[in-house]
């Protein structure tokens, strides 16, 4: 019996009232018996900006800095978890976000931070001019492209205050963006010393990887759409206004959200509400791949996670296909909050429009909107796992026979030129050529697509189990760094581990210690301290060799 029931039961009798079983039954069956009693967004905001005022030392605020809260979570029990960003003399700082976690009657638990130095800069001017910033980072873009002919390039610095590298220091961050020689976009953020011109550190911009409709990849699948007179139109009223547009393979140039030209966007319209053919030659099959996609990803969210969207307001975000000329490449763009899709070139990749894939992509801004793991070093190759993780585990959920569940990234999408079966392969991440099976000192240096080995073979691990195995039809054979034998706990509860990691303990700087504490304590928070799903979290990332 609840506490709620035996609470209720003891003021009935303390009345006077003879407490019949059906006093109780009624008693039971009460909307107050059944009231959600947790605290609110805006009581837990409140109750952390208290805690704000009473340890700001501990949390390392002085009066010259402000705080603004990016995002909320409420557990089921009423603890709460207030996750902040900083600023320093009204200059974002990078590293400077943190969480506050409360008790379930508002006070004060703990908290997380990005970065713990204190900032203290003697001036916050600059001796590296704006322009200078900018040139510097579109010279590092064209580095970073090989020298290719790039076009339309654009670059626009914003001051900031960086906590994530070392002592804190005044740097521009930059974003350079512009077209290669096919028209496709390039993005690069680059971090330069204010002082002294000095690139501290730069990472790609474009978070990559690499009725009913007939699809491309998973067969024929429902669709909700919206009659617009006798046509319709591929928008989803029930998941808040998703839609899918034709980018009529033109492409856009955008700096910080503002935007020099824009690809069009035309919003799928079919007479009969019957999409696509599963053919290329059909423009409507690829849209019904990305709204498959996006609804399946907002229904894994919600329905395993309790998350209403990406951003969790219940607002849909919108995919774009057909973008670029042989575009080899998807992406998530906050700037627009959409999906982007790419046509592949036919010979290296096909549409890239599978599912996994829209859930890798989209993952990416549920750890923007949570975590907003930096996109460089390890906090970049856990950033990418994350959507790999998360984005096969939407795989998994949809349950589709024409493309079912697997630990393989992208294998709907390779062709024969790409010389391999998948994207990558998360049992054994070095199949690729290129990931990191096990952590190491050096990982951090690797691209954060290979980096991320480390964190997909720990997944995997935790999810299945170390050793040979057929699982759907998919052989596979996971080794570990220490000979040690690893008993998988099922993808569900790896799923609630990582989500519960994300969105309530990793900041930006986590890397993969930080994770295998994130992990642990997430577990503890679910499974309990010592528990079976608490020791078999740690086994893997031993497995790893994160330790």
């Amino acid at each position: 019996m609840s506490r709620t029931r035996n609470t209720r039961a003891s003021r009935l009798a303390t009345a006077g009232v003879a407490v019949t079983s059906a006093t109780l039954l009624a008693a039971a069956l009460s909307p107050a018996a059944h009231a959600d009693t947790r605290p609110t967004r805006a009581a837990a905001i409140e109750n952390a900006a208290q805690a704000l005022v009473q340890y700001a030392g501990t949390l390392g605020l002085t009066s010259t800095e402000g705080t603004s809260v990016r995002d909320v979570v409420v557990d089921k029990n009423g603890t709460q978890h207030v996750r902040y960003d900083r600023t320093y003399r009204q200059l974002p700082v990078l590293g400077g976000d943190f969480v506050v976690h409360l008790k379930p009657n508002g006070s004060y638990r703990s908290a997380d931070r990005a970065t713990r130095g204190k900032i203290s800069l003697a001036s916050i001017v600059p001796n590296i001019s704006a322009p200078k910033a900018a040139d510097l980072a579109v010279n590092a873009l064209r580095a970073a492209n090989l020298g290719d002919a790039l076009k339309q390039v654009q670059a626009k610095p914003q001051l900031v205050v960086d906590a994530l590298h070392g002592t804190p220091k005044l740097a521009w961050r930059t974003n350079a963006v512009g077209k290669d020689s096919l028209g496709n976009p390039v993005a690069r953020t680059v971090l330069t010393d204010a002082r002294t011109g000095a690139q501290i550190d730069a990472w790609d911009s474009i978070e990559t990887a690499t009725g009913d409709g007939q699809s491309l990849y998973s067969g024929t699948v429902p669709l909700q759409t919206t009659q617009s007179g006798s046509s319709y139109n591929l928008t989803d009223p029930t998941r808040g206004n998703t839609f899918t547009g034709d980018a009529a393979n033109k492409t856009d140039l955008c700096i910080f959200g503002i935007c020099i030209s824009r690809a069009p966007n035309t919003v799928f319209t079919d007479a009969d509400n019957h999409w696509g053919t599963g053919a290329t030659s059909d423009r409507a099959s690829a849209a019904v791949d990305a709204q498959y996609g996006t609804n399946e990803t907002w229904d894994y969210y919600k329905n395993v996670h309790g998350r209403n969207g990406i951003a969790g307001d219940g607002k849909g975000s919108y995919n774009r296909v057909h973008y670029g000329n042989s575009y080899n490449n998807a992406f998530w763009d906050d700037s627009c909050f959409c999906m982007t899709y790419g046509d592949g070139d036919g010979t290296t990749f096909g549409p890239l429009v599978a599912l996994d894939v829209a859930g890798h992509e989209m993952t990416h801004g549920v750890t923007s909107k949570t975590a907003a793991l930096t996109y460089s070093g390890e906090s970049g190759g856990l950033n990418e796992a994350t959507s790999d993780i998360l984005g096969t585990l939407v795989e998994w959920y949809a349950n589709n026979s024409s493309d079912p569940g697997d630990y393989l990234i992208g294998e709907k999408i390779v062709r024969s030129g790409f010389g391999k079966t998948a994207l990558r392969y998360m049992d054994q991440p070095s199949k690729d050529g290129s990931s990191a099976d096990y952590w190491s000192s050096s990982v951090g240096n690797l691209d954060v697509h290979y980096s991320s080995g480390v964190a997909n073979h720990f997944a995997y691990l935790l999810a299945e189990g170390s050793g040979a195995k057929t699982i759907n039809g998919v052989s596979y054979n996971s080794p570990t760094y220490n000979g040690s034998t690893v008993t998988g706990i099922g993808r569900d509860k790896l799923g609630a581990i990582w989500y519960r990691a994300l969105t309530v303990y990793m900041t930006s700087s986590t890397n993969y210690a930080g994770a295998r504490t994130a992990t642990l304590n997430a577990a503890k928070d679910l499974y309990g301290a010592g528990s079976a799903e608490y020791n078999a979290v740690a086994a893997a990332w031993s497995a790893v060799n994160v330790n």
